[in-house]
């Protein structure tokens, strides 16, 4: 991704744009790099008459300015650069948790390093300015793990800036300027789904340190699976994109924000990619009021509807997600999904594959109603489900809202959610923390705590939550995927 700081999300032959280090860049090259650098920042619907949001269809334009056979983007550029920003951020040195007491290959399985320290981190990246009191976008990967972040604009102004909110499952973040006034300059969110392949775009950032550098092309093609996340649905355009542009807008020819620009496939040019602004409007809402999104979770296994799958289930269907396997428990459990159900509408938007049905399901919030329409046995059908919450998968990293009590376990240094199966699955620990003391490592499922059987997060809080101060903890911990379990012993401060 974009910034200097290091990404966890490699990507085979794709890479984030990195983010500008000071004089070295800190992408992560899989084949996409991100699109922020270091010490240098880091970067269809033709004739309908409304996109599936609902706006409508408009041909992308602007006021040019003719001399002669050349066309100038200049007035387009001028209206809104001043909201395009440089992001510095910085890092102190970490400490790397050792893996003393683990047994035999556990160390190898969950990753996990020696102990020692990682070093400090510097690097750049770019943002814009979404309302003039000062809240800006940017990417996930700019910011993650940063302890300082400070954002200078175009003018010359800077200021410090928080956190509000990051979805690292979208690479999107949102960040407030403090103490900035409240008539800055800002660009508004358009409408992705008008875009067409074909139109003209702009993107405007800091590639390599260059503030505010201007690059134009068009939309070469939408709805790209680059593999970063299970949410992928990214704009590809040829419009120059470099370490530290990530974070930065994609303009249509209006002066509206219909990417984020986010990465780019290493070594090759003009090929680039950036988040939908619909995608990222969805998200606004929780970042600003919790600084996390929780997504809707049916919590079954889908995969795409082929002509082949089609005549095997005597089905007309042509496009759709074949349920593959239904979690015992689960919301799709509660509602009545069965495997070799063809699903191919969810709240009345149409399903035309497995990764559909992710990102439709996951716009959804939890708990609440939807109806789905399948086809089983040949025959349409509707059912209807309550949305859980999608819970955190393995490796990725999970965001607390605002908002939620403080863990109970938090003083022992350690997070905690339901595991699949019945437990409570290790999400973090902190280093130097009871926890870590007691040898527990992220993916450990604790399934008893002295005589008490732990059959999800909260029951292990209440275990912990009624143990006395200085008391020794009996745990009963195995790893994901094992019916094996070690001891630990944990001590309550």
């Amino acid at each position: 991704m974009a910034c200097s700081l290091p990404s966890r999300r490699l990507l085979g032959a794709l890479a984030l744009l990195p983010a500008a280090t000071l004089g070295v860049g800190c992408g992560k090259a899989l084949g996409i790099s991100d699109a922020h650098a270091a010490s240098l920042p880091d970067t269809t619907v033709a004739a309908a008459a409304s996109t599936p949001s609902g706006m409508p269809v408009q041909q992308a334009r602007f006021n040019p300015v003719t001399s002669g056979n050349i066309t100038s983007l200049a007035p387009l550029v001028d209206s809104v650069k001043g909201a395009v920003v440089y992001v510095e951020v910085k890092s102190r040195p970490r400490r790397v948790a050792g893996i003393q007491g683990l047994p035999p290959g556990w160390a190898e399985r969950f990753g996990m390093m020696p102990q020692g320290e990682a070093p400090a981190r510097q690097g750049l990246g770019s943002g814009f300015i979404i309302d003039p009191s000062g809240t800006v976008l940017t990417n996930n990967h700019v910011v993650e793990d940063a302890d300082t972040v400070r954002v200078k604009l175009g003018d010359g102004r800077s200021f410090d800036a928080e956190v509000l909110g990051r979805d690292p499952l979208t690479d999107v973040a949102l960040l407030k300027l403090k103490g900035a006034p409240a008539d800055l300059p800002s660009v508004k969110l358009g409408d992705s789904d008008a875009v067409r392949v074909g139109d003209p775009v702009m993107a405007i950032g800091n590639p390599f340190g260059l503030e505010t550098s201007v690059s134009a092309g068009i939309l070469s093609a939408r709805a790209r699976d680059i593999h970063a996340g299970p949410y992928d649905d990214f704009l590809q355009t040829d419009a120059a994109i470099n370490p530290g542009n990530s974070g930065g807008p994609l303009f249509n020819m209006q002066g509206e924000v219909v990417g984020m620009n986010t990465a780019i496939i290493g070594g090759a040019s003009g090929i680039g990619f950036a988040v939908p602004s619909n995608l990222v409007r969805s998200l606004l809402s929780q970042l600003q009021e919790t600084g996390a999104v929780r997504r809707g979770w049916l919590g079954l296994a889908a995969q795409d509807l082929t002509p082949e799958l089609a005549r095997a289930l005597k089905s007309n269907a042509a496009k759709g997600a074949v349920v593959a396997g239904v979690n015992p428990g689960s919301p799709a459990a509660r509602a009545g999904f069965k495997e070799e159900d063809i699903i191919t509408s969810v709240a009345g938007r149409a399903v035309e594959s497995a990764g559909a049905l992710t990102r439709s399901v996951a716009l959804l919030k939890p708990d609440s109603k939807v109806k789905v329409d399948v086809v089983r046995g040949g025959k349409p059908q509707t059912l209807e489900v309550t949305l859980g919450t999608r819970p955190a998968q393995r490796g990725e990293e999970e965001i607390t809202p605002r908002n939620a009590p403080a863990p109970v376990s938090r003083k022992l240094g350690i997070g905690l959610r339901d595991a699949e199966g019945g437990g409570a699955q290790v999400m973090s620990v902190e280093p130097g923390s009871p926890a870590e003391r007691a040898g527990l490592v992220p993916g450990m499922v604790l399934v008893q705590v002295d005589d008490n059987k732990v059959a999800s997060a909260s029951d292990a809080a209440n275990a912990f939550t009624s143990a006395r101060s200085g008391a020794a903890l009996l745990l009963r911990v195995r790893a994901p995927d094992s019916d094996a379990t070690v001891l630990r012993a944990l001590e309550v401060p």
